[in-house]
């Protein structure tokens, strides 16, 4: 059976009527830029988050990065970072100019360590900047008793986190302002590239609008130097339609999530998401852990099943950054993550083979690791 790891056409099929009806809208309209459609997608966003506020823009690296120079934050400037992360929370950081500080994660989770972060912070830190990897949220009551205790700036990578909440609340409204990415495989995603940034801050929400429109509040009146980073009224109308299914789909997300975890717990070959008992994940991911992934995700490959790497190189070992220092529990995320389909359109019986073929998979390694020496060369 093939169990492909994020059907994007099953869920244009379901909404096929609602799509085809926003795109007819917007051209009805004429209205192509920062329109009727752009507004009333950042009131509902900003609703969904619990924010006061939502601001579109062109990508989840445009959110991170106008948030920052929204925020002030730029040349002689240091955010804290986790070291394992997609690598445009790094980039965001040096966009504007600041450097960013490595920090390690969590073992159990891969987000960032609260611990972590209070040791790398310095007399240049302004902010830190918190993951929530693969929709998992990173525990901000702690972070953000560490940014308030130093007086820093405490920012969301919420990339992944649509829906997902911490202690109840939202991600979007758990730090002093959250980006998102919507980018076609996120759980909310356009069909194209788009991004948001919520916040409760009526200062940094004009900020940020300013700079993702040239700096200009008004047509040929540029106050400072912006950018050109604008959600577009086809994204927006194509996310209204897609956010009336996202409460759906991230509860299938769930119960596919908690199969999972209940049929693999204690599997000796793969470890298992932890969850914290304040969090509530929107599963963007199901992250295992395996010693032996790259055997796994073959033997996965040939039963047919799907399967990606989330990252395989963290930030600070790419070529891009090649900075000194070990980060062990972010290393051993890379050497060992491995993401196993879990988009809401899967059917039950794709979710009973993945299962399937990973609990075979661990059969399978215990049966050769049992052998004697002498027997698993002749085997060889």
């Amino acid at each position: 059976m093939r169990v492909p790891f994020l059907d994007l056409t099953a869920a244009h099929a379901e909404l096929g009527g609602e799509l085809e009806r926003a795109f007819a809208r917007v051209g009805a309209a004429g209205r192509w830029v920062l329109g009727p459609e752009v507004e009333a997608f950042e009131r509902d966003w900003a609703r969904a988050c619990g924010a006061e506020a939502a601001v579109g823009v062109g990508s989840g690296l445009d959110a991170l990065s106008l948030t920052l120079r929204g925020l002030g934050i730029g040349p002689g400037d240091e955010v804290v970072v986790p070291a394992q992360t997609f690598i445009a929370t790094w980039l965001a950081v040096s966009a504007v100019g600041a450097t960013p500080i490595a920090a390690d994660v969590d073992d159990a989770t891969g987000n960032l360590d609260p611990a972590a972060a209070a040791d790398a912070i310095g007399p240049r830190t302004r902010a830190i900047l918190p993951v929530h990897l693969f929709g998992q949220p990173a525990d901000m009551t702690a972070l953000r008793a560490l940014a308030d205790d130093h007086g820093l700036r405490l920012v969301e990578d919420a990339a992944q986190a649509h829906g997902a909440r911490w202690a109840g609340t939202p991600a979007g409204a758990l730090g002093d302002a959250a980006a998102f990415s919507f980018y076609p495989g996120k759980n909310l995603g356009a069909l194209g590239d788009a991004g948001a940034v919520t916040t409760s801050d009526a200062a940094l929400a004009d900020a940020v609008r300013l700079l993702r429109n040239y700096g200009s509040p008004r047509k040929y009146e540029h106050v400072i130097e912006g950018v050109n980073s604008r959600l577009d009224e086809l994204q927006a109308a194509f996310l209204r339609a897609k956010l009336d299914r996202l409460a759906q789909w991230n509860a299938r997300r769930a119960r596919i999530a908690a199969h999972y975890r209940d049929a693999l717990a204690g599997h000796a070959a793969v470890r298992v998401p932890a969850v914290r008992p304040e969090a509530d994940p929107s599963w963007h991911l199901f992250a295992v852990r395996c010693a032996e992934r790259d055997a796994l995700a073959e033997h996965l490959r040939a039963r047919g099943v799907e399967t990606l790497v989330h990252y395989p190189t963290p930030p600070h070992r790419s070529p891009a950054y090649a900075l000194p220092g070990r980060h062990p529990n972010a290393e051993a995320w890379a050497r060992e993550e491995l993401s196993l389909p879990i988009g809401p359109h899967l059917s039950d019986a794709q979710v009973e083979e993945v299962v399937a073929a990973v609990t075979d998979f661990g059969a399978a390694r215990r049966r050769l690791h049992d052998r004697t020496p002498e027997t698993r060369r002749s085997a060889a």
